[in-house]
């Protein structure tokens, strides 16, 4: 198990809590605090169980609520991205993927399957792009086209669990 590194979540009140966990979850500090509500002990100073946590707060919400946090995440190379409007999350992990290099012909690209995408799926595409280049991560989009709405909503509730993670192991 993992600890973090520059806080220790069991010592901190509710507003200390939730200020420092609020955007583990895309523009979602319901996630943090509904997780703070559920206890606080030591075990929540490792990051792992924090985690677990959090991502069974996201799992019982109700769809509609897991919908709004899916469609609370930017575009892949969106509109957002190229306007400077992401979270500094947001931001780190997709300049991370390389999008920020992405030719005017691949920027069209992600514009056409961001567009695709959420005519078929009446969401956004999710995708946890840490360890991914952007040659990938148009790869996948073109994957997951083929998927039921049923299989891509569970995929993004899924992917956003593990932007989750890698968010709180950067802390």
């Amino acid at each position: 198990m993992s600890r973090f590194q520059t806080l220790q979540p069991s010592s901190l009140d509710r507003d200390a809590f939730v200020a420092a966990f609020a955007d583990i979850y895309e523009h979602s500090p319901w996630v943090a605090e509904q997780a703070y509500d559920k206890g606080v002990d030591e075990t929540l100073d490792q990051i792992e169980v924090l985690h677990q946590r959090m991502s069974d707060v996201l799992l019982s919400a109700p769809r509609d609520t897991q919908l709004a946090l899916i469609n609370a995440h930017p575009d892949l190379a969106g509109k957002a991205a190229v306007r400077g409007e992401l979270t500094a999350s947001s931001t780190s992990e997709q300049a991370g993927a390389g999008i920020q290099e992405c030719t005017p012909e691949e920027f069209a690209q992600f514009t056409a399957l961001n567009e695709s995408y959420k005519d078929k799926f009446g969401f956004i595409f999710i995708m946890a792009v840490k360890g991914s280049n952007r040659h990938q991560i148009l790869a996948a989009f073109e994957e997951r086209m083929h998927n039921s709405p049923e299989q891509e909503f569970a995929r993004a509730v899924a992917e956003i669990n593990k932007i989750a993670l890698f968010r709180l192991q950067a802390m």
